[in-house]
């Protein structure tokens, strides 16, 4: 991959709004060539999704979001991916991936309640004959996600001391 190339993935994984006139100036190409190369990597599946952040708690709406951490056995002759393609299926699930250590496999899911998540893991995870073993990790507060800064910190200014 040349420099050009990366340099737009870059810019695009920063913000996927950024025009091709505003990346043409900053990789030294024309918009036009810009717009081409683009294409080339969705095409090529290098580029797979534009995403947006949304802070769903200042949107007013309330999700949980929990780490579910899974101990799994593998099946004949497909690894890891067939139990992870059962579990990227359901639409709770956010993302699945392998891990080392401890665990195998860590699932971030998403829910309207912790009792929610909860049953999901329960009736949905744990029962499938691969796993043996869930650890949930509920998240209290997302910080920064995707590389973004979800709540700015607040300074706290310092009083003057009078002589």
């Amino acid at each position: 991959m040349d420099r050009k190339t990366r340099d737009i993935l870059e810019i695009l994984e920063n913000d996927a709004r950024s025009s091709y006139e505003d990346i043409s100036a900053l990789v030294d190409m024309t918009p036009e060539e810009v717009q081409k190369r683009i294409h080339q990597l969705e095409k090529a599946k290098i580029i797979r999704k534009y995403k947006t952040v949304i802070d769903w708690e200042l949107a007013g709406e309330d999700y949980v979001y929990a780490i579910i951490e899974l101990k799994v056995t593998l099946e004949r002759k497909q690894g890891y991916q067939g139990i992870a393609e059962r579990l990227y299926r359901f639409p709770e699930v956010r993302s699945v991936r392998l891990l080392s250590g401890e665990h195998d496999i860590a699932l971030t899911v998403r829910g309207k309640s912790m009792k929610q998540v909860a049953f999901f893991v329960a009736e949905k995870i744990a029962t499938l004959e691969q796993v043996h073993n869930t650890a949930t990790h509920f998240v209290l507060k997302t910080y920064k996600e995707d590389g973004l800064i979800m709540e700015e910190p607040e300074h706290v200014k310092r009083l003057p001391v009078s002589p």
